[in-house]
């Protein structure tokens, strides 16, 4: 367990986005397993959105968010704790692109099948977390009814997002107006935590222009980001496996705001803005990066390291977050948070079968069982999991049910 405080940073507080990282590591594997067969090779000079390697399944393209020099492949940590190969790009701060697009004026005239092709090709996953390739949701046959807008950060210390939406607000909008004219959806709902008010007057500011995109303050508790929760709250449906089955598509709001700049100037996802918070960051911030940057090397960029006992890095927010053994860390687009926290070195006891575990999970699972009884793992439904780690909050002999349950979720 690790010792915790609630230090939000204030979304009109400056991004800091003036830090340049010379050395850029792109993954060839993704947090969710996809995997990218190398297009390049050592010594090719590459330009932002240059197609670096191919997903052989999907067709789903992985971009440079650099102009410069391949120079090797390098195995490095990503957000789910995994060691994966990555491509090693010599940054040579120029910002090429090789065909350029001009700014366009009316984002709403693409077609469906181009917008389609536009996200299939230009790397964009789910920013907020869930890494999945945002083209595929798209891509379906049902029509669509409902996009809702996730603006919820209900983890103690994330405010990337909120940073975001204040920053960006109209930009949001125009991004969503044009989505549901492009893919004929009737509504849009913007959900944002009720006691967000300085966020939901940026949006108020300038909503009556897009009658059909809504605001929808939720409840301030975690974890109302959920998905499955959101889309209930708001139209009052249910789905098996996702959300499309009910004509519902879900997008994290910085991957709205993605989805904007390919329109808006035909860029790639180049770009990410992440919390660097905790006890042992001597400037918590939000900063907005190269995708592929190195942890490690923006914290020596950076003011660095707080002094602290027992320092632990945690990757993701202080619930749902993956320990890692090295601050060798590299953003990627699902990347929100880093902390630095202070390890309390509480030892784990024994179960005492309390159901404490199952009170509190909002899917309805019994972690106190399943942690018992790997032969039944299907059949109780861990695939249903969504990693809160309530479990581990509530636990009274302090144990770290969430990560027992990843780790059979994996296997």
């Amino acid at each position: 367990m690790v010792s915790i405080e609630d230090k939000k940073i204030s979304p009109s507080k400056k991004i800091i986005d003036d830090v340049k990282i010379q050395i850029i590591y792109i993954p060839l594997k993704s947090k969710l397993g996809y995997v990218y067969k190398p297009t390049v090779k050592v010594g090719d000079y590459v330009c932002i959105d240059d197609t670096l390697g191919i997903n052989v399944t999907t067709d789903f393209a992985l971009k440079s968010s650099v102009s410069g020099t391949i120079v090797g492949i390098e195995k490095k940590y990503i957000s789910n704790g995994h060691l994966v190969d990555c491509l090693v790009i010599e940054n040579d701060f120029k910002e090429k692109y090789r065909n350029k697009l001009g700014k366009k004026k009316d984002i709403t005239k693409y077609s469906k099948e181009c917008f389609l092709y536009m996200l299939q090709n230009s790397g964009i996953t789910g920013m907020g977390g869930g890494d999945y390739p945002t083209f595929i949701k798209y891509s379906t046959n049902n029509k669509i009814n409902y996009l809702i807008v996730n603006g919820i950060e209900s983890e103690i210390y994330s405010s990337s997002d909120n940073a975001l939406m204040y920053n960006y607000a109209e930009e949001i909008l125009e991004c969503i107006d044009a989505i549901t004219e492009i893919m004929d959806i009737d509504k849009a709902y913007i959900a944002i935590n009720e006691n967000n008010s300085v966020i939901i007057k940026k949006f108020l500011k300038h909503i009556n222009t897009y009658p059909n995109i809504k605001i929808y303050p939720i409840i301030d508790a975690y974890p109302s980001g959920w998905e499955r929760y959101l889309v209930n709250e708001i139209t009052n449906l249910n789905y098996e496996n996702n959300p499309s089955e009910v004509g519902v598509i879900v997008n994290n709001v910085s991957t709205i705001y993605s989805i904007y700049e390919l329109l808006k100037y035909n860029r790639p996802s180049t770009e990410k803005i992440v919390t660097i918070a905790g006890a042992g960051v001597r400037k918590p911030a939000n900063y907005k990066v190269k995708i592929g940057t190195n942890f490690s090397e923006l914290m020596l960029k950076t003011d660095g390291y707080s002094k602290i006992n027992n320092p632990v890095l945690v990757a993701g927010g202080a619930m749902m977050g993956k320990s890692i053994p090295t601050d060798e860390l590299i953003i990627t687009r699902d990347l929100n948070t880093i902390l630095v926290l202070e390890e309390t070195n509480q030892k784990s006891e024994k179960c005492i079968k309390c159901g404490k575990c199952s009170e509190v999970c909002p899917v309805g699972l019994m972690p106190v069982m399943i942690i018992d009884s790997n032969d039944r793992t299907k059949k109780l439904r861990i695939d249903k999991c969504i990693g809160c780690g309530l479990c581990s909050y509530v636990c009274p002999s302090k144990i770290e049910v969430r990560e027992i349950l990843e780790s059979m979720k994996e296997k």
